[in-house]
């Protein structure tokens, strides 16, 4: 569901934007709660003509991916959402008390945990699960950093750090994560550069400097 527009082109706007409704609901829902979400300046009954529209133009292969009842929609059992794929891995990452898969040290983590969701929807509804998935992702990032400096895996740890970075520029945790990064690999002119971007990006965007806690990462790398 990262990219719904692109991978159902088939589907009208109307369906499409009821399946990304679903796939961010890991239980069913009332047909009340989907039409007043997806169509809330509608009339009721003009909500509820919109959804059953929506329902209607759903293809073969969609179709069969949705159950349907007089009061409820779900996906069906059994159906892989890539989204709660990503969530999953996400939540692996941060419990402190398990243990992630093999999976969720790859690469291919990486990117699911840098994809933004549903990029160029502006609805609210969108809004308020990318803002959550954002949390989510940025925790999960830091969290996968740490774990493969743990591992000794510096160079995908690198990775990690960075797409935290990317993500969200003013972030200090994420900052201080690729400074542990680069001072794990013993870069230390790298550490500091990243240090002295955030220092001064700071500075420009919100007036203020980086905490105690950030300097202290790098200061007995600096010239007295």
């Amino acid at each position: 569901m990262w990219v719904a527009n692109d991978a159902l082109p088939t589907l009208s706007g109307g369906s499409q934007r009821l399946l990304a409704f679903l796939a961010l609901r890991d239980r069913a829902v009332t047909r009340v709660a989907a039409a007043g979400t997806l169509w809330p300046d509608a009339t009721q009954d003009h909500a509820f003509s919109s959804l059953r529209s929506a329902l209607a133009r759903l293809d073969e292969v969609t179709r069969d991916a949705v159950v349907s009842t007089p009061l409820d929609l779900s996906f069906a059992e059994g159906v892989a959402i890539d989204f709660r794929e990503a969530q999953a891995i996400a939540h692996r990452l941060i419990d402190l008390d398990g243990a992630p898969a093999t999976f969720d040290l790859s690469a291919a983590a990486v990117t699911a945990l840098s994809t933004e969701l549903l990029p160029d929807w502006y609805e609210d509804w969108v809004l308020v699960e990318n803002e959550k998935w954002r949390q989510l992702r940025l925790h999960a990032l830091e969290a996968l950093a740490t774990r493969l400096i743990e591992d000794g895996r510096l160079g995908e740890a690198v990775d990690a750090a960075v797409a935290a970075v990317k993500t969200e520029p003013l972030r200090e945790s994420a900052q201080a994560t690729l400074i542990r990064v680069h001072l794990a690999e013993h870069n230390q002119s790298e550490a500091i550069n990243v240090y002295e971007t955030y220092r001064d990006l700071l500075q420009t965007q919100l007036g203020i400097p980086p905490t105690p806690d950030l300097e202290t990462l790098v200061s007995s790398l600096r010239s007295p």
